[in-house]
């Protein structure tokens, strides 16, 4: 799985809002964040806007990007409803 890892500045261009929104937006979503060693702020993006930045950087292509987020969502259901593996010793 990839990791994209963006600046509080970089969000806020990605979702068309301000640095403390994006700010705001990381943390209702619990997403991972680290201090980088330039001084920056970093988050892991989640899929949903994992699917936005690809959207971006890709151009307008509506049928894929939701084809993306469906498959994130059968993942997601998937994952939840995996039985649990013990491992015997």
């Amino acid at each position: 799985m990839p990791q994209i890892w963006m600046t509080y500045g970089e969000i806020a261009g990605l979702l068309g809002c301000d640095e403390s929104q994006a700010r705001a937006h990381a943390a209702a979503r619990s997403l991972d964040r680290k201090k980088s060693r330039d001084g920056f702020t970093r988050v892991k993006l989640d899929p949903h806007c994992m699917a936005l930045f690809f959207a971006r950087i890709r151009g307008p292509n509506a049928d894929l990007d939701r084809a993306i987020l469906e498959l994130w969502e059968v993942h997601g259901e998937l994952a939840r409803n995996a039985p649990s593996r013990s491992v015997a010793r």
